[in-house]
């Protein structure tokens, strides 16, 4: 087999400068060909440069449908869609829509906040969502109705989890709350901006009157529950936000400090509902609950309930 040069969905976003949803989006509608080598999507070279060439334009061009509306409707052909989201047990629903469906999933790994705007533009088919709301302790509602406004949309529950510290083994520290961090030469690692873990913490400092300016480390950005477990667990920060499942994975301590609601968002259009109906179908169905409940540190009590849903 000849050596071709192929590039991830982030590389890709990073040479066009666009967005991982908006590629998803030209993926979903068949104008860039992928292939996959395990879970992920790689794009080949070729294909990558046959698309830039046929959307190269001049003043004297018009642009054809895909180019000049981006989000528009599907056709009717179409059974690709993107869930957002990094948890595992989203894999486990993606599963079980491509078994008991005609849909085909694809992964985007955004955060819960970069994705529910993504939605607005038109982007993005099923958000997960664990953004918390400092102002009412409510999860999830509080930026939807706030971020989806003119839209029709369902809100369902996927699971419950724990949220909290990251620690070393042993817990040296003795970090036990969010007032914790007030402490001098505490050293953090944080989340990108926009994820749901990088929100909690920030609502967490806002509500306890704690300035980011006075955190080190606070700056240091990674860009999921693993990799700022494993940079507690290597020793070089203190502490990091996620979580309970990936402390586990990484084997460091893990301070609880709220159950976090991880819900579904998906908008309510003539399209969406079959696809709205096959979500409720599966996160209601025993096999499906009992698959997530294998997987441990859980909560699947409201797993499948209608949260919000507007008419």
């Amino acid at each position: 087999m000849s050596k071709e040069l192929s590039y991830t969905i982030e590389e890709v976003s990073q040479l066009l400068k666009v967005s991982k949803l908006t590629l998803y989006d030209l993926v979903k509608k068949g104008e860039l060909p992928v292939f996959r080598v395990g879970r992920q999507m790689r794009i080949d070279a070729k294909d990558l440069d046959n698309y830039i060439k046929n959307h190269k334009t001049n003043q004297n061009t018009t642009f054809p449908p895909s180019v000049a509306d981006p989000h528009r409707n599907e056709t009717k052909d179409s059974h690709n869609i993107v869930i957002s989201g990094q948890d595992l047990v989203l894999d486990i629903l993606g599963k079980h829509i491509e078994k008991n469906s005609a849909y085909k999933p694809l992964r985007s790994f955004t955060g819960s906040l970069n994705s529910l705007i993504s939605m607005y533009n038109g982007e993005g088919d099923i958000v997960s969502l664990h953004l918390f709301d400092g102002d009412t302790g409510e999860y999830n509602l509080p930026y939807i109705k706030k971020i989806l406004v003119g839209y029709r949309f369902i809100l369902i529950n996927l699971l419950s989890r724990k949220a909290g510290f990251y620690v070393k083994k042993g817990n040296p520290l003795k970090l036990t709350s969010w007032t914790d961090l007030k402490r001098e030469n505490l050293k953090i690692i944080n989340r990108e901006k926009g994820s749901g873990a990088r929100i909690l913490l920030d609502e967490q400092l806002r509500i306890n009157e704690i300035s980011s300016r006075n955190i080190q480390g606070y700056e240091h950005e990674e860009t999921n529950h693993i990799s700022v477990a494993s940079a507690v667990s290597a020793g070089k920060v203190d502490v990091g936000v996620g979580i309970e499942k990936a402390a586990k994975i990484v084997s460091v301590d893990f301070v609880p400090l709220i159950t976090e609601q991880y819900d579904l968002v998906i908008l309510k259009t003539p399209e969406t509902e079959r696809l709205i109906s096959t979500v409720k179908e599966i996160l209601s169905s025993n096999q499906f609950q009992s698959e997530v409940n294998s997987f441990g540190d859980y909560d699947i009590s409201q797993t499948g309930k209608i949260i919000y849903e507007t008419y």
